[in-house]
């Protein structure tokens, strides 16, 4: 029997989502979902949603829930990783609270900015014991990677864990859509092409029976931007200023630039309507709801599940069929977009079938888009950089380097930071020299 392994199963409504549309693909139905995570009581709650979930779907699929990782991705033919290292509490609440202190101010701290460097430098090193398990029990698979930081995590799991990876991030799936529904515009027929990296992908043609979109959503944006106060207005800024629309909603994208959440300019928070703090209020309210849903999940007997639009069913079924499908990945730059490192990861249309994930070529980007994801970029590279040579002096470097960070603090205020986060962080982290 082949076998579907999914590490961090504890996140059970994730865990429904990809996990019961494989049930649904005729192709991976009979597959056994081996379940890894830390945390035995999560555990035991989606091992006991998927076979409520397997009961009413009539899916021939094996449920399997694992306490020894090495065995549960022992044979693994696919690999879904959903983890997060740290969590909630302590790692989150230490990534914005610590920050607050020197007044810099962050939105969703899971990208980059000084959240996200100290999210990777705790999470690669968990990947990396991943990749040799892998190595050792289950050479072959296919590792679809959803934790984030997503370029980050991606890039060391191909360059240093030797590991088949795709990154899959929902940005690039729903940037059409919900573009399109909050300008009042029907996607039907749309063609659209989208690349760049993990959330500063963008939009770089949009079209419908050969005509140019773009037009008419500048003036709608222009309009909507003037005339109320909504959510995806750095998004819109963006796009007046650089031309393009960007996959990645308004919360994110702000703290990847230098120019919205300032201190000097506290009015350009509540102009740009930018939620300060959004992800650990997302914590807290998820950990809130997950009380109720827990009972509408975990003991259902009537359990339902229609497919979702999650890439990742779509993957294996295309691998299992040689049925193609196209997605939106995250692979490294082998000259897919030249003027862009070719040590980055980037995300670019992909073709999946039998033969695996292919990429595609795009060409140069704008380079003024090119130019804002390689901003980007620097900080992903050396963070990569402190985590393998475990070297103090690149964790402050990969600060100094992101654009929000460097914008609101002087090199010696970014040096203390970082020491008071490594500090914090104690165990979580490696020790660094």
């Amino acid at each position: 029997m082949s076998k579907i392994t999914f590490l961090g199963a504890g996140s059970t409504v994730f865990a429904k989502n990809v996990l019961g549309d494989c049930m649904l693909t005729p192709s991976l139905a009979d597959f056994e979902f081996a379940l890894f995570d830390i945390d035995p009581e999560r555990l035991r709650d989606s091992e006991m949603m998927l076979n409520n979930l397997k009961l009413t779907s009539g899916s021939k699929a094996k449920i399997v829930a694992y306490t020894d990782r090495k065995e549960a991705l022992r044979g693994a033919k696919y690999v879904v990783n959903a983890i997060q290292v740290g969590g909630y509490d302590p790692c989150t609440i230490t990534d914005f609270e610590i920050p607050k202190k020197y007044g810099l101010r962050q939105t969703i701290a899971d990208t980059i900015g000084i959240g996200g460097i100290f999210r990777n430098l705790r999470t690669i090193p968990v990947m990396l014991d991943f990749a040799r398990d892998i190595q050792e029990v289950c050479p072959d698979a296919w590792f679809l990677n959803y934790t984030n930081p997503m370029a980050v995590l991606t890039n060391v799991m191909n360059t240093y864990g030797h590991v088949k990876t795709v990154g899959l991030c929902h940005s690039v799936q729903v940037c059409v859509p919900h573009l399109f529904n909050s300008l009042g515009m029907d996607p039907t027929g749309v063609q659209s092409k989208i690349a760049g990296i993990n959330h500063m992908g963008w939009l770089l043609e949009v079209t419908r029976d050969g005509v140019d979109l773009y037009p008419e959503i500048k003036e709608r944006a222009a309009r909507k931007q003037r005339e109320e106060k909504h959510h995806d207005m750095v998004r819109f800024e963006l796009m007046f200023k650089f031309g393009y629309y960007v996959t990645e909603s308004s919360e994110h994208s702000a703290e990847y630039h230098p120019y919205f959440i300032k201190r000097n300019y506290p009015e350009l928070i509540d102009e740009l309507n930018i939620p300060l703090d959004e992800y650990p209020r997302r914590c807290v309210n998820q950990i809130e709801r997950w009380k109720t849903m827990r009972n509408e999940l975990v003991g259902n007997k009537d359990l339902k599940h229609e497919r979702t639009h999650e890439y990742a069913s779509y993957i294996m079924e295309a691998m299992e069929t040689n049925q193609p499908f196209k997605i939106g990945g995250n692979v490294m730059n082998t000259g897919l977009i030249p003027n862009l490192p070719a040590e980055a990861c980037v995300e670019v249309p992909c073709l999946v079938d039998a033969s695996g994930v292919t990429p595609t070529y795009v060409g140069n980007l704008p380079p003024q888009l090119a130019a804002l994801n390689r901003t980007n970029i620097n900080t992903q590279l050396v963070t990569i950089e402190a985590a393998m040579t475990q070297k103090k002096e690149h964790i402050y470097q990969a600060a100094m380097l992101d654009p929000h960070t460097a914008s609101e603090l002087s090199m010696d205020e970014i040096v203390s930071l970082c020491d008071d986060l490594i500090e914090a962080h104690g165990d979580w982290l490696p020790k660094y020299r």
